[in-house]
């Protein structure tokens, strides 16, 4: 596993406050096969220089945990699982990483983050790995429409086109979010028979490449 997390930050510049904590995750999804994807998450926390260790100039990191998974697709079942602690404060941590491979047959969908916290809530586990584990369920989620978009490309399809794939995925968004709302706006759309818009980035970005955004859908 790279142990390397990326000093890009997505918040406000804060060069005038007073720091006293970092966390960050890191998640990366990767297609091994048409039926498989590993996925690949970190936590990690940080103290700013000089506050646990007087006079020290550099950061210190108090936690990284890590889990790597392999989840089919689209039944998105963990098949394996590997976790580590990279940095733990307390020698006992290690101890419940063996816990961590109850998580093979659970399926990364509905009701996921209620199974973790049964199963690895409060003494049963790792508060950062469940934490993470929680941050990474929704990132596997939105890697599926990924590897439908590279299946689309593969078989000389656009990647918005819409296939019995595209339909099965919009079924299994309902009632997810306000956007996917049962009786919402959007899906009204969609069971009228009309054409779902590109995502708005992609909309802009091919109208900056000077490209019409119908593209999406159609080559």
């Amino acid at each position: 596993m790279n142990t390397e997390l990326s000093p890009h930050s997505l918040l406000p510049p804060d060069e005038d406050m007073d720091i006293i904590h970092t966390r960050k995750y890191e998640t990366r999804v990767y297609r091994l096969n048409e039926s498989e994807m590993l996925v690949r998450g970190a936590i990690s926390d940080m103290k700013p220089p000089g506050l646990y260790v007087v006079d020290d100039p550099d950061e210190l990191e108090i936690h990284q945990m890590q889990v790597e998974m392999t989840v089919t697709i689209p039944e998105l079942e963990i098949t394996a699982v590997k976790s580590s602690f990279e940095t733990h404060p307390h020698s006992a941590c290690p101890k419940i990483l063996d816990h961590y491979q109850n998580l093979v047959g659970l399926n990364i969908a509905r009701g996921f983050t209620h199974k973790i916290r049964e199963l690895f809530g409060g003494p049963r586990g790792c508060t950062h790995i469940t934490a993470l584990l929680q941050a990474i369920a929704p990132a596997v989620v939105q890697a599926t429409w990924s590897m439908a978009v590279r299946q689309r490309r593969e078989s000389g399809l656009a990647p918005g086109a819409v296939d019995k794939n595209r339909e099965n995925m919009h079924k299994g968004n309902i009632n997810t979010c306000h956007v996917w709302a049962e009786d919402g706006e959007y899906l009204q759309e969609l069971r009228a028979g009309e054409m779902p818009e590109p995502p708005l980035q992609v909309r802009e970005r091919l109208i900056e490449l000077g490209r019409k955004p119908e593209e999406w859908r159609i080559f």
